[in-house]
C-alpha cells in the first residue's frame, strides 16, 4: 500500500449515525455493496481462477480474492476475503460439498504516514463480528449456509490479541482480525450464487492518545458465484496451519 501523507487534515465526522453508502462496482459490474460513513471502493488483488464469466457476476470469483476499502474520517477498513487451499479453484465451487474461504478485517490511520511511530495512530477496536449469508436460484429458493455471530477476540487466529473494554485492536501493524478455513456447505441443485454479508462493529479513537471513541458499523456485501455441476466440490486435505 502506499504512504498516502496528502489525507493529513481529513475533516471529522462528528456523530454517531452510520451512513448508508452503495459501493462502486467493481470491473464489469461487480456486485459489491458497501455500507458504511464513507465511500468504498472495492479493489481487486490476485490472479483470476475463473475460466469463463459465470452468471452471478462476482469479483471473488473472477480474481480469486475480494478486497473493499471503506473510509471513515481518514481511517480505512479492509475486508480480504479468498478461498483457502482445501477449495482454490473457485471456478470449481459447485452446490454439493464444502467450499473453504477465509477473511481478514483490519484498520489503517491514513491521517498518518504507514510507517509512522504506532503512538501517532488513532486506535480502532473491533468488538463484534457477523456474517449472514443468502443463495440465489432458479427456482427463486433461498438458503443461509453461513452464518456467524460471535465476540471477535475469542475467534479470531491470533488466540491472545491486544485490546481493551472495546474489544480487539484493529489498527495496523499492530492489530488485525483474521478467520480461517471457512466452509460453506451443500446448496440447493439449482443455486448460482451466495452473497456474504459481514458487519464489524468497531470503536474509532478521536484522535491519538483520546479517551474518547466513535462507535461504527462496517457494513460490506461480497457475491460468490456457484457453477453448475453433479459433482461435488473437491475439498483437500490441508496441514493445520495451512490457509
Amino acid at each position: 500500500m502506499t504512504s498516502t501523507s496528502h489525507r493529513r487534515g481529513l475533516r471529522r465526522r462528528v456523530g454517531h449515525a452510520a451512513v448508508a453508502v452503495i459501493a462502486l462496482s467493481a470491473l464489469g459490474g461487480c456486485n459489491l455493496g458497501t455500507f458504511s460513513s464513507s465511500e468504498a471502493t472495492p479493489t481487486p488483488s490476485a490472479t483470476p481462477t475463473a475460466a469463463a464469466t459465470p452468471a452471478f457476476d462476482s469479483q471473488f470469483t473472477r480474481d480469486g480474492t475480494f478486497q473493499s476499502h471503506v473510509e471513515i474520517d481518514g481511517v480505512d477498513f479492509v475486508y480480504t476475503l479468498y478461498p483457502t487451499k482445501s477449495t482454490p479453484r473457485t471456478n470449481e465451487w459447485y452446490p454439493r460439498g464444502n467450499k473453504y474461504f477465509s477473511f481478514t478485517f483490519q484498520a489503517y490511520d491514513l491521517d498518518q504516514e504507514l510507517r509512522d511511530p504506532f503512538k501517532t495512530k488513532r486506535r480502532v477496536f473491533l468488538d463484534r463480528i457477523e456474517v449472514e449469508s443468502a443463495t440465489t436460484s432458479t427456482s427463486g429458493t433461498v438458503e443461509r449456509p453461513y452464518t456467524l455471530n460471535e465476540k471477535a477476540s475469542r475467534i479470531t487466529f491470533d488466540p491472545e490479541p491486544q485490546g481493551g473494554k472495546y474489544g480487539m485492536l484493529i489498527t495496523s501493524p499492530k492489530g488485525a482480525f483474521e478467520l480461517r478455513n471457512q466452509p460453506i456447505g451443500d446448496l440447493a441443485a439449482d443455486t448460482t450464487g451466495v452473497t456474504l454479508t459481514f458487519r464489524a462493529e468497531v470503536r474509532i479513537q478521536r484522535s491519538p492518545g483520546s479517551s474518547s471513541y466513535e462507535r461504527e458499523t462496517i457494513r460490506q456485501e461480497v457475491p460468490i458465484a456457484i457453477f453448475a455441476s453433479d459433482t461435488p466440490t473437491q475439498a483437500a486435505e490441508i496441514p493445520v496451519d495451512a490457509n
